[in-house]
């Protein structure tokens, strides 16, 4: 069975306040292309299609457009719910879709209940794990404690439980929208953490014959069978050396694999330039950049005179400007945006209690207490989205 194994397609979001609808809508396209002439039998989407709970209507179009150019070519397509999307708005008219071979999994508690699909070697059950915000989902879980790991290891429980109840053969695929341990992030993604432990161990996925993982936009493989495709197109700068593909994935009669990747159409190039003003408007090397979306960090020593309207007339799709002054070997200064690059809430707010206390950082009961915090923060954003 042929599988082409896509994720984050974030339809409605902008690069930067700069419209992707043309982009998306060519992403689109060339997926419908790729599907036809690699002759694909299902196509998983692992989360996240839209970038918000209550996606614009453009949006929202884009997306039905794709799904009734699938259901014309009679491919069906599998799809999860990611952190991004809501649940319930994603799962609006599931049953029906079905009919038209759209399968839609956002609910939790149908983690083992499959999508199978047939070819000439027998059946092929496509388990969907919508992302799982632990606070929500432990009572259906029987998880009281533990965040990513604990949850997403009792619904590979369950798919692994269904899956001992099928007739020998039967290959298996998982889609699940979270972050694994060894996956290469960016700064794109939306933090997960949970008691500031954000990954899940490779393992869960051990039983089944691929997991087509959703939620990093860089396209990897974390081993022969646990994926990411990522995301189609960059969705900040930190992306600017990915290479966007999608896995095409070739399940053989006992579950052996190929894959290979399938580029995604690129829009516009990015371009991360460093330097002082004079240096970047000079360096002809540069001039490589001249059409691409382009992020400048200054680093003169006094903030040059109008630097948006310098740059744009060399570079023309410049987008954003940051500025990081060069400094003495021995100064020990920085932005607060540097000091901050890297790290997680837990720490910052850790940071700041030793800060304040003269460096004397929080205790275990301290510590998770901000630990506890920073979870009902997080939890209540999620279900302000969802309320929206």
């Amino acid at each position: 069975m042929r599988i082409l194994h896509t994720s984050d397609w974030h339809l409605g979001r902008s690069f930067h306040r700069m419209s992707l609808r043309d982009a998306q809508r060519d992403v689109i396209a060339h997926l419908v292309r790729t599907v036809r002439e690699e002759r694909v039998d299902a196509v998983l989407i692992a989360g996240d299609v839209y970038d918000r709970a209550v996606p614009p209507l453009a949006a929202v179009e884009l997306f039905d457009d794709a799904l009734h150019q699938l259901a014309h070519l009679g491919v069906p397509a599998i799809l999860i719910s990611g952190n991004h999307d809501s649940a319930r708005r994603l799962g609006v008219g599931a049953g029906l879709m079905r009919r038209a071979g759209v399968h839609l999994r956002t609910d939790p508690a149908a983690c083992g209940t499959p999508v199978v699909l047939s070819d000439d070697h027998g059946d092929v059950a496509f388990y969907g794990l919508p992302y799982l915000e632990p606070a929500l989902v432990r009572r259906e879980f029987g998880t009281p404690r533990g965040g990513h790991a604990a949850v997403l290891g009792a619904a590979m429980d369950r798919v692994r439980a269904d899956l001992a109840t099928r007739p020998p053969g039967t290959r298996s695929v998982v889609l699940a929208h979270a972050f694994v341990t060894g996956g290469a992030p960016s700064e794109s993604e939306r933090d997960i953490s949970v008691g500031g432990v954000a990954s899940v161990p490779l393992e869960v996925f051990d039983g089944v014959d691929y997991a087509a993982l959703g939620h990093l936009h860089g396209c990897q493989a974390l081993s022969e069978r646990v994926r990411y495709s990522g995301s189609p197109l960059a969705y900040s700068f930190s992306e600017a050396r990915h290479r966007k593909s999608m896995w095409l994935v070739d399940l053989g009669a006992r579950g052996e694999l190929a894959a290979r990747r399938v580029d995604w159409p690129v829009p516009r190039p990015l371009a991360r330039l460093r330097g002082r003003l004079a240096d970047l408007l000079a360096d002809p090397e540069l001039e490589a950049h001249r059409d691409a979306w382009v992020e400048a960090t200054l680093t003169d020593p006094v903030r040059p005179h109008e630097p948006m309207a310098r740059l744009s007339a060399r570079f023309r799709h410049v987008v954003s400007i940051a500025f990081e002054p060069e400094r003495a070997p021995q100064d020990p200064g920085g932005s607060y945006a540097q000091r901050l690059r890297g790290r997680t809430d837990q720490q910052v707010t850790e940071d700041f209690v030793a800060h304040v206390r003269g460096g004397h950082g929080p205790d275990a009961a301290e510590r998770a207490v901000l630990t506890g915090a920073l979870d009902d923060v997080r939890l209540a954003d999620t279900l302000g989205e969802a309320a929206r």
